[in-house]
């Protein structure tokens, strides 16, 4: 009899467990109910492990103590970016009907299009490597550098011997890696020797088991920066790692692309930088954002667009969906990992229900299988609308990059899932420019001369048993 109660009394207790949790998700805001409806089918499919993982990873919690230190320093470089260029006037008009790009883009870190900027587009790992050490190498006062992922390999010594040369030199050289994407870096020996030569290493978004009720553990640094003395910054997809990327062979090579920029947008690259590196080392840095880059009268607009936990960090997603509505011929979207939010989704299907030429290209192989099944569970909406969807068979396919119409283009940090747009610090390069759009575009076609396209036909008669696991695997999108 005892026996027989003390069990009601436990279902009662877990029902009523589970119920509070319901309602406490349900409480979330309006624009997470897509994210919060997966989480609820979570909890009631496993019980008390979907009420543990909800605790540790369901609510964007950045820390009430870490957010206000974060808006006090944002606050103080704002002040200072105001002022620098008040006296430098570097706005600049960006071409009819992507005004309302800039003006969205302007939510994710307040800063404006600015035009006199050169951009040279790196491709292959080598490429941006050596692009890279021989701008340190030239470096005279100062070396910034931020990475999710730093890897002791071929690339990542280059790299660390030319910091150790700059800083012989009398060059102050500064290197901020993911806590978690770098986590063998930061064990190295090669990390030992930067810091034995003088180099300041210091770990992002470090987090501690204590910390867990107030912080996600797993937000990520994935933001990629360069900038050399003020006047020379690198941005997009390339982490400090040769292509084979020995940590994930298999999947190798890594095909990425990033931006060498110099000019005015630099600037904006630098008070990134300085933020990052003032909320993790508590250095500040901000005398550095007067280091006035040339102005290139050959160069083109280019806006810079951070986006992270404590910022606007809707304004991604907003200018990705505005860039996707504005297109009227052709669309093209790199990604790795292609979980879109509702919103991202209809919008790219309208687009190709517009006659918008619309080409979606993905790894063939995705190194996060969960990902992967649910990124094909996306397949048959954007097929039926008469989206392209090809899968990049040489290799995984890491760039992130959008270009519309050939008249704008995006490189960015960011994937097209809602990590990069709710939880992840991440970095977005608009070029407002027809030639550079163009060439990124050639980019794009290189790289569908390497896929194969995804047959609707085919797509639509597949497996039964592989349609359901793809759609589960979708039902939980939102985790992702």
């Amino acid at each position: 009899m005892l026996g027989n109660i003390s069990t009601f009394a436990f279902t009662v207790a877990a029902y009523s467990l589970h119920v509070l949790f319901v309602i406490y998700v349900l409480l979330r805001p309006r624009s997470r109910q897509q994210s919060s409806m997966a989480w609820i089918l979570f909890i009631v499919a496993v019980p008390f492990v979907g009420i543990v993982l909800y605790l540790v990873v369901g609510d964007i919690r950045a820390g009430s103590r870490r957010k206000r230190r974060h808006r006090r320093i944002q606050a103080d470089i704002r002040a200072v970016l105001r002022r620098v260029w008040s006296d430098t006037g570097s706005s600049a008009i960006v071409p009819w009907g992507t005004e309302a790009i800039a003006r969205l883009a302007r939510l994710g870190s307040n800063t404006l299009p600015r035009d006199g900027n050169r951009l040279q587009l790196l491709t292959g790992a080598q490429d941006f490597v050596g692009a890279l050490v021989s701008d340190i190498d030239n470096a005279r006062e100062h070396v910034h550098l931020l990475f999710y992922i730093y890897l002791d390999d071929r690339v990542g010594r280059a790299v660390g011997d030319a910091l150790v040369r700059a800083e012989a030199r009398g060059v102050e050289c500064r290197l901020l890696v993911d806590h978690v994407g770098s986590s063998e870096f930061l064990k190295s020996e090669l990390r030992r020797e930067l810091m034995r030569a003088g180099v300041q290493v210091v770990r992002a978004l470090r987090t501690h088991i204590t910390q867990i009720a107030s912080i996600r553990f797993d937000m990520r640094n994935h933001r990629k920066i360069a900038v050399l003395d003020g006047k020379v910054g690198y941005t997009g997809s390339h982490n400090i790692a040769e292509e084979a990327f020995h940590p994930k062979p298999r999947f190798a090579p890594w095909v990425d692309a990033t931006l060498r920029i110099e000019g005015p947008t630099v600037r904006d690259l630098q008070a990134l930088f300085i933020e990052d590196w003032y909320m993790d080392s508590a250095e500040n840095l901000d005398h550095l954002i007067v280091v006035e880059p040339e102005e290139h009268e050959d160069g083109r607009i280019v806006q810079i667009v951070g986006t992270g936990v404590n910022s606007q960090n809707e304004a991604l997603v907003r200018v990705i969906q505005s860039a996707v509505h504005m297109a009227r011929e052709e669309l093209i979207l790199t990604t790795p990992y292609f979980v879109p939010d509702e919103g991202t989704l209809a919008a790219i299907t309208t687009a190709a229900v517009r006659g918008v030429h619309t080409i979606i290209v993905v790894p063939a192989r995705n190194d996060s299988p969960i990902v992967a099944l649910a990124s094909r569970s996306f397949y048959q909406p954007l097929l039926e609308a008469g989206a392209e969807i090809h899968e990049y068979t040489r290799g995984l396919l890491h760039a992130k990059t959008v270009t519309v119409d050939r008249d704008f283009a995006m490189v960015s940090t960011a994937n097209l899932d809602r990590r990069s747009f709710e939880i992840n610090f991440e970095i977005s390069t608009l070029v407002y420019d027809s030639d550079f759009a163009s060439e990124l575009r050639l980019l794009q076609k290189r790289y569908l001369e390497d896929c194969r396209r995804v047959n609707p036909r085919r797509w639509a008669a597949r497996s039964w048993p592989r349609r359901l696991v793809e759609n589960v695997a979708g039902l939980f999108s939102p985790l992702l």
